[in-house]
């Protein structure tokens, strides 16, 4: 298998993105129709998390406060809400949702009862219902 797929008879273009193997060879520079590599799927995720943290971290070295978990879950609740309007039999999936809801709700009834302040700081950052 050539690294540029060959769709059609036309030759798929790089979106920008070459994935390189350790020693810089380029394992992937081409776009199959409809396709993305899992590598840049979780690079997307990585950026999206990592700007997250950056928005909710109360200091520097801040990555698990309870700010941070309920940004970081409802992300990843939202995510899982629009995989589940175009999945609707995808129970396994709909059980994770409600588990990642239910661990939401009970930061942010802990987060309510430590800091009324940044509870209503995060609830309106992600405009949630309180």
């Amino acid at each position: 298998m050539t690294c540029v797929e060959q769709v059609g008879g036309e030759r798929s273009e790089s979106r920008g993105h070459p994935i390189l193997n350790a020693s810089g060879n380029e394992l992937y520079t081409g776009k199959i129709a409809g396709y993305t590599p899992p590598l840049l799927l979780i690079l997307d995720i990585m950026e999206a998390k990592a700007k997250t943290i950056e928005q909710f971290k109360l200091h520097a070295q801040d990555t698990g406060s309870a700010d941070v978990q309920i940004a970081l879950l409802t992300e990843r609740i939202n995510h899982l809400t629009e995989h589940l309007q175009g999945n609707k039999k995808d129970h396994s999936s709909r059980r994770g949702l409600l588990m990642m809801v239910g661990q939401r709700r009970r930061l942010l009834d802990y987060l309510q009862s430590k800091d009324r302040k940044r509870y209503q700081t995060v609830t309106k950052k992600l405009k949630l219902r309180h």
